[in-house]
């Protein structure tokens, strides 16, 4: 049966329990709001571990001044029957007191440098910091064997990785592929926002990648040049702004001149429809990417809602 709980102890209290009955313990970290790629992340993180928990903690420290910390949604109800169906033991919604106990100008950070300062880290400054210091608090707290995160965020997975090396932390990390609608797009919580008009065009992520995709399949190795096709495809859509568009290190995230034959590359891209800002990304091999499974392209024609359509590539070295 699910238990639900708001203190730090009542976590570190049942997370005992399940190892004294030796058992792994999983942590899947989210903002609630839970769609199905939140639901996917609950049940590998079932299909792989003992004892499951879920957090559901809208991060302030991870806003901006002027984003969306106010009207984000908060949907705890419908989240606690979505952990539940998904196979969660245990689900952790601390108050804001609980996981940050002193003032902002008080508060220990961490910090992950060189990389948390690129890309969403340059657009939204300070969103890497909040990030790395809500996540350490929260493998602190759950003390899991094992934490699942979306590769959706590829950047915040990236940061979340090294922290993780940098610090000796005991705690496995694992990406659970992107989980997209029939027509493509990824799923995320800020999908809500969009009217019907920005629904329909916030597929050109999705097609950008896929243009991407393509055109190194077919031996285009000039990151300018796939940079290129991904800024332009995003321009065709009227509606869509476009933040970056980049074509990066899969480790360091340092943009590339070269996609060299064998190597592998990821391309970024962020953008807002109206005061909605999406991300998405895939990644590259050389001589080809990881390929998007058989007629996905014709399902992007098809329409949407279907939530268990296969999806762009996983994040490189995902681990069963």
């Amino acid at each position: 049966m699910l238990e639900t709980v708001e203190s730090v102890d009542e976590v570190r209290s049942a997370v005992a329990r399940a190892r004294r009955q030796g058992l792994v313990v999983g942590l899947a970290p989210t903002m609630g709001a839970l769609h199905e790629g939140h639901v996917r992340l609950v049940e590998r993180c079932r299909a792989e571990c003992g004892f499951v928990v879920v957090s559901i903690f809208i991060n302030p420290l991870q806003f901006g001044p002027n984003e969306d910390l106010g009207r984000y949604p908060r949907t705890l109800t419908d989240d606690l029957a979505k952990c539940q169906a998904a196979g969660a033991d245990l689900v952790f919604t601390p108050e804001v007191a609980t996981i940050y106990p002193r003032r902002r100008d008080e508060t220990t950070f961490v910090e992950v440098p060189g990389i948390s300062a690129l890309l969403e880290g340059a657009s939204r400054p300070g969103h890497f910091q909040g990030v790395a210091t809500v996540v350490l608090k929260l493998f602190a707290i759950a003390q899991a064997d094992v934490a699942y995160f979306g590769a959706k965020d590829y950047q915040q997975l990236a940061v979340i990785r090294r922290m993780v090396a940098d610090l000796n932390l005991p705690v496995e990390v694992r990406a659970v592929e992107t989980v997209r609608e029939r027509d493509g797009l990824a799923m995320s919580s800020r999908n809500r926002y969009l009217d019907p008009d920005q629904r329909r065009a916030a597929v050109v992520l999705f097609r950008a990648l896929q243009r991407a995709k393509d055109a190194v399949e077919a031996g285009e190795r000039d990151a300018n040049r796939v940079r290129q096709m991904l800024a332009e495809t995003i321009e065709s859509e009227r509606s869509a702004e476009l933040d970056y568009a980049e074509v990066a290190d899969l480790e360091s995230l340092e943009p590339l001149s070269v996609l060299s034959p064998g190597g592998r590359a990821v391309g970024l891209l962020a953008v807002r429809f109206g005061a909605t800002r999406l991300i998405d990304n895939a990644v590259f091999t050389g001589g080809g990417t990881r390929d998007a499974p058989e007629g996905l392209e014709k399902q992007a024609a098809s329409g949407h809602g279907d939530a268990r359509r296969p999806e762009l590539p996983r994040f490189p070295d995902d681990r069963p």
